[in-house]
């Protein structure tokens, strides 16, 4: 393509930009999390291969952005911005600069190049009027309603899937709905489960099972991607230039996270970049994410994260997390790590050491009291630690022993001191 028709095709391209209004930063956005947390990067980590990459014509992207932002945590912490994919990096630099220079209300200014979800809401719904039938529902939108959710939750409409390549690999809707993986298509997440699929231009007999996912390619067309079940990951062989140690080995074949930050090699450029790594175990596939590209969020299932417990999650290590909410309002604990395959989250419950190596790491605070270097040294080493200035449920502080239990990863309590 010559370099007219390069300028057009990005001209058909649309990224988003993100205000995020706690610090006045703007970045470009590459994803969003499960739970509902926007990811991007700044103007000096940018990767344009990571950019989200939006249709541009109007009523594609109110479609997009509608199922985007009823997808979001927290909507309120963010403001957005249309630009076109050539434009991105030029108009964040532009939008930094004017938020440094600028007074209070002239930052209120930007609020009319926003991208209004009232606005998008409105064109998607005269979009609709035009072209529903009142006599008569679509099969597909019928089925789309027994997910029990509005569809504005879904990134991808059942409509926007093209159904002519899934039939290649044996797939259509009922199918998909039948394995319960249609649901998570639409939300823009891998199947969770291995799905049989046709190759081979559907010769009989020649049938795998992959995991699928949907995606936009670099045209702005929906396609399906087909992760299929590789062999044994061999750890002999190197790994982007990383040779793996026997404990990264361990870690990824019973957590599915290596569990540390390491140099990985791009071996067209030659440079070198901190990432953390997982392993799919459905499939067998190593995924790799730069350590730009992690973000943590500052609160999780409404339990505020210090500092120091993000970093730690983010370099890749596991955190023992205590009176996490769970959707039905119910207290429970977990252990959380990083996964750079679903640049998300794990929860982990009642794991054991001894049973498959998961490396404990002792938490840094203990029923809302942050704890003192010395105490954590205690606690690693197996030894009791006296604390003091913690508050009942009935508002009446206490104090007493704990120890940390290497079996489960949780620190213990008690009033009395524990032997060692």
């Amino acid at each position: 393509m010559n370099n007219t028709g390069n300028q057009k095709a990005m001209s058909d391209v649309s990224t988003l930009l993100v205000l995020r209004h706690r610090n006045n930063t703007v970045g470009m956005v590459t994803s969003l999390s499960a739970d509902g947390e926007v990811i991007d990067v700044t103007p000096e980590n940018r990767d344009e291969g990571a950019l989200m990459r939006i249709n541009a014509s109007e009523h594609s992207f109110a479609e997009f952005y509608s199922d985007f932002y009823h997808r979001l945590k927290d909507p309120e912490d963010y403001s957005f911005f249309k630009a076109k994919e050539f434009e991105a990096y030029e108009t964040v630099l532009g939008l930094q600069s004017y938020l440094a220079g600028s007074s209070a209300d002239e930052k209120e200014d930007l609020k009319q190049y926003e991208v209004s979800i009232e606005a998008v809401e409105s064109l998607r719904n005269e979009k609709n009027k035009m072209t529903e039938d009142g006599s008569e529902r679509s099969r597909a939108s019928e089925k789309r309603s027994s997910f029990g959710d509005c569809t504005a939750q879904y990134r991808y409409q059942v409509e926007d899937v093209n159904w002519g390549s899934m039939a290649e690999i044996g797939l259509d809707e009922a199918k998909l709905m039948e394995l319960g993986a249609l649901e998570h298509l639409l939300r823009g997440f891998k199947t969770p489960m291995l799905v049989p699929v046709r190759f081979d231009h559907g010769e009989e007999g020649n049938c795998v099972v992959a995991r699928l996912q949907l995606r936009l390619d670099n045209n702005g067309e929906l396609v399906v991607h087909v992760h299929r079940v590789q062999k044994r990951v061999d750890f002999r062989k190197k790994f982007m230039g990383h040779k793996f140690s026997k404990e990264d080995r361990m870690n990824l074949l019973n957590s599915g996270n290596m569990g540390r930050v390491v140099d990985l090699l791009n071996t067209m450029t030659g440079e070198t970049f901190p990432s953390l790594v997982s392993l799919d175990k459905l499939t067998n596939e190593l995924f790799s994410l730069r350590l730009e590209f992690v973000r943590i969020p500052e609160v999780i299932c409404g339990v505020d994260l210090s500092a120091e417990q993000r970093e730690l999650i983010r370099s890749g290590k596991p955190l023992f997390v205590e009176n996490l909410v769970s959707r039905q309002n119910r207290l429970f604990n977990a252990t959380v790590q990083f996964n750079a395959e679903r640049q998300w989250l794990d929860f982990f419950f009642n794991r054991k050491l001894k049973e498959d190596g998961f490396e404990w790491c002792v938490p840094a605070t203990f029923r809302g009291v942050t704890l003192r270097r010395w105490q954590i040294e205690k606690l690693k080493a197996g030894e009791a630690a006296y604390i003091k200035g913690l508050v009942s449920k009935k508002g009446k502080t206490y104090q007493g022993y704990i120890r940390f239990n290497k079996e489960v990863g949780k620190i213990e309590f008690s009033f009395k001191k524990m032997d060692k």
